[in-house]
């Protein structure tokens, strides 16, 4: 398989269980519904207000802006600037740990964009089976 990635065993190997899972749920969190769209605005273009951001990511509620917002801030991939004035302004920002996901994570998007007609077809295949087995 041409496509396949060798990583080192003992990285993986030296990992407590925690750790195991700290990295599981960072991952399964950077690739949810809306986490890696906001960072990619923020790396475009940030630091952002939460009102432009929340204009940028299309679909996303105040409330789910806010949650993404807050869990990548607390696993360190943007920051969150108060600036005290009336009215109260709130700046986000991707730290470099979120310029370095989203600069490893650009190929896999343009990869997976080149393959688009691949999905395309394997879906409609697979949908016309499922459907002549109803």
């Amino acid at each position: 398989m041409a496509d396949r990635i060798d990583a080192p065993a003992d990285i993986c190997d030296d990992m407590t269980p925690d750790q195991q899972r700290l990295i599981r749920d960072i991952l399964a969190r950077v690739v949810d519904k809306w986490s890696l769209w906001a960072l990619t605005e923020l790396t475009a273009d940030g630091p952002l207000r939460f009102s432009r951001l929340l204009e940028r990511v299309e679909g996303i509620s105040q409330k789910s802006l806010t949650a993404t917002l807050r869990q990548l801030e607390r696993d360190g991939f943007v920051t969150r600037t108060v600036v005290v004035r009336s009215p109260i302004r709130v700046d986000y920002a991707a730290t470099e740990l979120g310029h370095a996901l989203i600069r490893r994570f650009q190929p896999l998007w343009l990869w997976a964009a080149g393959r688009l007609p691949d999905f395309v077809a394997a879906r409609a295949a697979f949908d016309a089976r499922t459907e002549a087995d109803r």
